[in-house]
């Protein structure tokens, strides 16, 4: 198919749950590799919020960066996502609407949130590991139902 006619939709999941899954997964890896994890502990509660959120936070990041890249549950994955992105707004929400201003303003959250409920409403996409993974769970007589 050509990029110039049809649909694209699958191939623009693709490249957004890509997208999405590097940057989860990058800021993921930079609380444990940069922050370290008791560092990331400490500044988690400096602004007030439970030391275990920290750990929640860089779990949803790392674990659901790799899910995303893969395309393993997807949808529920962008979704589960969201908290930890209004966590972060929530926090730079008194420094301005820009992120370039000082402390980082709450714009760039707000939109990776808006491009997680896009990716929940897309789907998969092209690539994806997880519809191949789903069909075996779920192929007849796999799953037991009450």
């Amino acid at each position: 198919m050509s990029l110039l006619t049809g649909s694209n939709a699958a191939l623009a999941a693709l490249i957004l749950r890509l997208t999405l899954g590097i940057a989860a997964l990058a800021h993921g890896l930079m609380k444990v590799f940069v922050f370290t994890l008791p560092g990331t502990v400490q500044y988690f509660e400096s602004i007030g919020y439970p030391g275990i959120f920290a750990y929640l936070t860089v779990l949803a990041e790392v674990g659901g960066g790799l899910l995303l890249i893969a395309g393993i549950g997807t949808r529920l994955v962008a979704l589960g996502q969201i908290p930890v992105l209004i966590g972060a707004a929530l926090v730079h929400a008194g420094n301005g609407w820009v992120f370039s201003s000082p402390n980082g303003g709450w714009e760039f959250p707000v939109i990776w949130i808006a491009a997680l409920v896009v990716q929940a409403l897309l789907g998969d996409g092209a690539a994806a590991i997880g519809p191949r993974l789903y069909g075996r769970l779920f192929a007849r007589g796999a799953v037991v139902r009450a």
